[in-house]
């Protein structure tokens, strides 16, 4: 059985991603397609990564942090790999939660502050 290749245009597809965003994740060695001649190639390996890449984006990892991560399977393996994952998780949840709070509190004012601007506008007429 052969092993899942695609295309550059393919993985894009696949992805949802530009172009440009490939070239950019290969370019800063997120990603390593094998070559023949022009023609980019993604393994099963780089579509794996391109799920943690999106995955990690999402979820608010830089692009340093998501390749200092990926770095760490190619030189320490899964379990330092999985120890600095749960470490990493564990920091971005405390600053999601962050985020959401502040969130909360900007749209609780900016509800109240519409809230009071129509009782005015209500008032005037």
């Amino acid at each position: 059985m052969t092993e899942q290749r695609l295309t550059f245009k393919d993985m894009c597809a696949k992805f949802d991603v530009t172009p440009r965003t490939l070239r950019y994740y290969e370019y800063i060695e997120l990603l390593q397609p094998t070559r023949e001649g022009r023609a980019r190639f993604y393994s099963p390996r780089e579509i794996a990564r391109m799920t943690l890449i999106l995955r990690g984006r999402r979820w608010g990892f830089s692009l340093e942090g998501i390749r200092q991560f990926l770095m760490l399977y190619e030189e320490q393996g899964t379990e330092a790999q999985l120890q600095t994952w749960v470490d990493s998780a564990e920091r971005q949840l405390k600053e999601l939660e962050r985020q959401r709070a502040e969130l909360d509190e900007a749209i609780a004012e900016l509800t109240q502050n519409r809230e009071e601007t129509l009782r005015a506008l209500q008032s005037k007429r």
